[in-house]
C-alpha cells in the first residue's frame, strides 16, 4: 500500500491538504444545533463552504455526537439524498457521511464520489461489498460502537498502538471485501471513544500513524470537546463548539504539515488559508538552502 496522501483514485488531487466542508442535515448536531436542517439551507451552506474554500463537502444526516441515538434509515435517505443531488447538480464534490449501505447507495446514485463511514464498514455488512461494487473512494474511521454509549469505550493502554493496530485491522477487512487499497482513507476517530487527553496524543503521532499505515489520513477535529478543554484550561469552562473554529484552524495548520490528506472542518476560510500557508512552508524548506547574505535587508 505504497500510496502518497495526496493521492485517492477517484477523487480529483490537490497539491496540499485538502478542507472537506461539513453540512448536518440533522436537528440535534453538537456544532450547529440544526442550523442546516433545511434541505434548502443545507444546499445553500455547502455553496457557501465552497466559496470560502472547501475542496469537497461532507453530507450527514445522522448525528454521531456523544451520547446521539440514531435515525431510521427512511429518515436519514430524507434527510441526505435531496441535499447531495442538489450540490452535486451545481457541481460540487460531494461526500456522505453515512453508517448505512442504502443511503451510501443512494447518495453515490445522487453524484457523491466518496463513503464517509465513521464505522468503518462495521456498522452495516452491506456497506463493504457495496463500496466495492461502486468502485468509490471510503474512508475508514477508528471506531468501538455506536455513539449511544462511547465514552465507555475510551480506555486504551496504548492509545496510540490501539488505534493503529485497529485500524488495521478494519484496513485489512475492507481490502478482503474488494475495496481497493487505492481507494481508502483513514480517520483516526478523534472524539470516538477518546478522552481529551488521548485525542491530543492521536494529534501529536500523526506521523507515526502515517508511516504505520501508508494510507491517506483524514482528520476531523473541527469544533470537537478536546478543543473546548483546551481552550478553557484547567477547571475552566469549555467555549462553545461554534467559538472553537480558530483553534481547528490551527489543528487543521498541523495536519497538513504532518501530510494528512484533508481536514474535515465546520467552517473552511480558515483552515482553507491554514492548509495553503503549510503547503508553502513545505515548499520552502524543500528548496535550495538561501546562501548567507541572500534575502537580508
Amino acid at each position: 500500500m505504497s500510496i502518497s496522501h495526496g493521492q485517492v483514485t477517484g477523487l480529483p488531487r490537490w497539491d496540499r491538504c485538502a478542507v472537506m466542508g461539513v453540512v448536518n442535515v440533522t436537528p440535534d448536531s453538537f456544532s450547529d444545533g440544526g442550523r442546516w436542517f433545511d434541505p434548502e439551507l443545507a444546499v445553500k451552506r455547502g455553496l457557501h463552504l465552497v466559496a470560502e474554500g472547501a475542496d469537497l463537502i461532507d453530507v450527514g444526516g445522522e448525528s454521531t455526537r456523544p451520547g446521539a441515538t440514531r435515525v431510521d434509515e427512511a429518515e436519514e435517505l430524507r434527510r441526505v439524498v435531496p441535499v447531495v443531488r442538489d450540490l452535486v447538480e451545481r457541481g460540487v464534490l460531494v461526500s456522505v457521511d453515512t453508517m448505512r449501505a442504502s443511503v451510501a447507495e443512494a447518495a453515490v446514485d445522487a453524484g457523491a464520489l466518496l463513503v464517509n463511514d465513521v464505522s468503518g464498514g462495521r456498522a452495516d455488512p452491506a456497506m463493504i461489498p457495496l463500496v466495492a461494487e461502486r468502485a468509490v473512494p471510503f474512508v475508514v474511521m477508528h471506531w468501538r460502537g455506536q455513539s449511544v454509549d462511547m465514552n465507555d469505550r475510551a480506555v486504551y493502554a496504548d492509545v496510540v498502538g490501539e488505534v493503529i493496530d485497529e485500524l488495521r485491522a478494519s484496513v485489512a477487512a475492507a481490502v478482503a471485501g474488494g475495496i481497493a487499497p487505492e481507494r481508502l482513507v483513514l480517520d483516526p476517530g478523534l472524539g470516538f471513544a477518546k478522552n481529551a487527553d488521548q485525542d491530543l496524543a492521536l494529534l501529536a503521532a500523526l506521523g507515526r500513524l502515517r508511516a504505520e499505515l501508508p494510507l491517506p489520513l483524514l482528520v476531523a477535529a473541527s469544533r470537537k470537546r478536546f478543543l473546548g478543554r483546551v481552550l478553557a484550561g484547567p477547571g475552566g469552562t469549555p467555549p462553545p463548539a461554534r467559538e472553537r473554529d480558530a483553534a481547528t484552524a490551527a489543528v487543521s495548520a498541523l495536519a497538513a504539515a504532518a501530510g494528512a490528506w484533508a481536514v474535515r472542518v465546520h467552517e473552511a476560510r480558515a483552515s482553507a488559508d491554514a492548509v495553503r500557508v503549510a503547503r508553502a512552508v513545505e515548499r520552502a524548506g524543500s528548496s535550495r538552502e538561501i546562501p548567507d547574505g541572500e534575502g537580508a535587508g
